[in-house]
């Protein structure tokens, strides 16, 4: 039975429908369909926001399509067939269907097709292996993915140990799609795989591993991810040797719980030593921005001792010394490391004061 979406508004926008009939009017209907990201959460409900589209047309092709219909063609990764299109101030990632010729861990060489089940076979999950037509039409070449979806299962497309070959990097992405849209316990076989090959990451470019590690940490609730990248020996490969997630955890409950915005580099501060030369050798492995850098350091410096109990007056003179940014991290890193011993109402106070006076 084909299954189709329901109505969706970024399916229909005037963005979204310029791009599909400049396609079309080069290569026919339905040589166009939107792929991945933006299929996989309208089926499980969560927000869509980028919209990739892939298509039977070769780059040029697209390209020539996009500029015939007055649209801005980009051409961001024509190596890999991607064009960037952009219609209506809305920017879509345009991208020729594809299969891997040749692979070695760090990049691919490929070979355009128009066969849509070799383009499936070539992506990391199956639940990132759904296409939709323009009118929400759902494909599913793999014949899993959807059902992998809506259970909230994370499964390489095919063998795990062949995927990651082809991009260590999916050893994080495996634990950031965990965490981000995970139910339930981690498929085993991709554990074993991603445990069996997490000194391939030795080596992979930091501003990549912090690229992938920063958004599993944005997620609501990152905490078993970690707890099996830690079991799996992952994080002593790409982070100085952390010690226990007790701080880690704990913060994360109380971001939860206190309804704060989730904050990765936080998150990250935990999960790094105490001494200033684990925070800086981390910070370079990672090759972090400045302001990263800077935040993480100043977070895990030397200073006043943070307490729950500290009175207004000494609160003024860490803000004095610290800045206000930085007292505010502080606390929340003594509140996750006080093992809950204080109330959350002292906390939130000592917040409160130090926001008062940014």
């Amino acid at each position: 039975m084909t299954e189709r979406l329901g109505p969706r508004p970024w399916l229909t926008a005037p963005a979204t429908a310029a791009v599909f009939d400049a396609l079309e009017a080069k290569g026919g209907a339905g040589c166009a369909r939107v792929v991945g990201g933006a299929v996989r959460n309208a089926v499980i409900g969560a927000p869509v926001d980028d919209i990739d589209i892939a298509t039977q047309l070769t780059p040029d092709a697209v390209t020539e399509a996009l500029q015939a219909a007055g649209l801005k063609a980009i051409p961001t990764g024509l190596e890999h067939g991607t064009v960037t299109a952009l219609a209506h101030g809305q920017t879509f990632e345009i991208t020729t269907l594809r299969r891997d010729v040749e692979t070695d861990g760090r990049r691919a060489v490929v070979a355009f097709t128009t066969d849509w089940a070799q383009d499936a076979q070539r992506r990391d999950f199956t639940l990132n292996a759904l296409y939709a037509d323009r009118d929400g039409t759902l494909h599913d070449p793999l014949g899993t993915g959807l059902a992998d979806a809506r259970a909230r299962r994370v499964v390489f497309v095919g063998e795990a140990r062949t995927r990651i070959a082809e991009d260590y990097l999916r050893i994080l992405r495996f634990f950031r799609f965990q965490a981000w849209y995970g139910r339930g316990d981690a498929d085993p076989e991709a554990l074993a795989a991603c445990e069996a090959l997490r000194d391939t990451l030795a080596d992979r470019p930091g501003e990549r591993i912090s690229k992938e590690l920063l958004k599993l940490l944005a997620a609501d609730d990152p905490r078993a991810s970690v707890r099996q990248m830690a079991a799996a020996g992952i994080l002593d490969v790409i982070l100085p040797p952390v010690g226990d997630l007790h701080d880690f955890e704990a913060l994360v409950e109380i971001e939860s719980e206190m309804l704060f915005e989730c904050d990765p580099i936080l998150r990250l501060a935990c999960l790094l030593p105490a001494d200033q030369i684990g925070v800086a050798q981390a910070a370079e492995r990672l090759r972090l921005s400045n302001a990263e850098r800077d935040r993480l350091t100043a977070a895990k410096g030397q200073g006043p001792r943070i307490t729950s109990w500290m009175s207004p007056r000494e609160s003024r003179r860490a803000v004095y010394a610290l800045s206000a940014p930085t007292f505010h991290d502080r606390i929340k890193l003594a509140w996750a490391k006080s093992n809950r011993t204080a109330t959350a109402a002292q906390w939130r106070g000592l917040l409160a004061l130090c926001d008062s006076w940014t």
